[in-house]
């Protein structure tokens, strides 16, 4: 199941890093899978609101997969790209990086995921994208 891998991705940029504290987990201290889907979501909104340039909502989680479990204490790493684009739609693909023992620098594969964003107006109905703003795209940040 472990799949230890010897660096974080190199040449990107994560979109989170948090570190899930004892009320994130099981009294055993692995974290629950629900947290870990949540921050996978906020990970992935980021660049579907950039690229968005504005409001987004998930409307599906294509895929997910837990390939290794998260403890107390670990360092997440979220790293988030968008796969494809709709004329509303946004597919962002997520993976998970935990730092383990960070003396001893072990760095494990825990997570990855695909889901599925939703343009929307004030009113929350779906609203076409923006056309590409090269800008935006290499990484401004948005003014929302």
């Amino acid at each position: 199941m472990s799949s230890t891998v010897s660096q974080l991705p190199p040449g990107k940029a994560p979109q989170l890093r948090v570190m899930p504290m004892p009320s994130d987990a099981n009294v055993y201290g692995d974290v629950f899978g629900g947290w870990i889907m949540a921050q996978v979501d906020i990970a992935g909104s980021l660049p579907a609101t950039r690229r968005a340039n504005g409001r987004v909502a998930t409307i599906a989680v294509n895929s997910f997969l837990f390939k290794n479990p998260v403890f107390v204490g670990d360092l997440l790493s979220f790293y988030a790209d968008i796969v494809k684009v709709g004329n509303t739609s946004i597919t962002v693909n997520v993976e998970v990086y935990a730092e383990r023992n960070r003396l001893q620098t072990e760095i494990v594969k825990v997570t990855e995921a695909t889901l599925t964003y939703v343009a929307t107006d004030e009113n929350r109905k779906p609203r076409p994208l923006p056309p590409l703003d090269p800008v935006r795209e290499a990484g401004a940040s948005p003014a929302i």
